[in-house]
């Protein structure tokens, strides 16, 4: 059984990505700064933890004595607005949760995957790092930097037989986008050739593989799964 940390792990995608890391046999840990996580986590069988991921003593404190062998930095926010309307505090809030919240992670778990040789990380972008998108630059910055670590951290290990690669979803049904008006998303599925929002189910069946030995050959890598959103 392979010990595994998913940040952002109780909601959304990320739910999705713990419940299928443990319908394969893994020992999940949620890492996760929503009121309802302890709940949904014992639920589901996983367990625990309050962690504030932008905060890099509480993260080490907490993920260290763990001995992961698996990390799904999945945690992310956005706070969304033109460039010359965003706050400085807005954008560094971002910043800190998306790029040095994976940043704190990896930082945190990487010596045990080196010392044991073998180790499995993902790290969640997004299309939008890729393609960029109006009204959402601190989020696009992020999610681009997140590609950035991926290719340098898997240079990093792969001597040490650790992958590290980056999942990029397009347009996924979430409880968050199923908020919008119906015509943003209407705009949304006509850029997809799929002509369909993914699911989470999608995203957490991409991760599954690429923690298995089936990808073991797979390292610094950036895959889109967009339903042909970005070609």
């Amino acid at each position: 059984m392979k010990t595994a940390i998913v940040t952002g792990g109780a909601k959304g995608i990320g739910l999705a990505i713990s419940k299928k890391l443990i319908a394969d046999g893994n020992k999940v840990i949620i890492f996760d700064v929503i009121q309802e996580g302890e709940t949904i986590a014992s639920q589901i069988g996983a367990e625990f933890k309050k962690v504030d991921i932008s905060n890099h003593a509480e993260v080490t404190t907490i993920a260290k004595p763990i001995d992961a062998d698996i990390l799904i930095n999945n945690a992310g926010i956005s706070i969304d607005n033109l460039l010359i309307r965003m706050k400085e505090s807005d954008w560094d809030k971002v910043i800190s949760v998306n790029l040095k919240g994976v940043f704190n992670c990896t930082y945190a778990v990487l010596p045990a995957m080196i010392k044991k040789r073998w180790g499995r990380i993902v790290n969640m972008s997004s299309v939008i790092g890729i393609m960029g998108n109006k009204g959402q630059t601190s989020y696009a910055a992020s999610k681009a930097g997140i590609i950035g670590f991926t290719k340098s951290v898997a240079k990093e290990v792969a001597s040490r037989n650790i992958t590290c690669n980056a999942i990029a979803p397009g347009f996924i049904s979430t409880d968050m986008t199923d908020k919008l008006p119906q015509e943003v998303k209407d705009a949304y599925i006509k850029t997809i050739p799929l002509a369909r929002p993914g699911t989470p189910e999608e995203i957490a069946e991409l991760v599954s593989f690429l923690i298995s030995d089936n990808s073991s050959y797979i390292t610094g890598q950036v895959i889109n799964i967009d339903g042909g959103m970005v070609m």
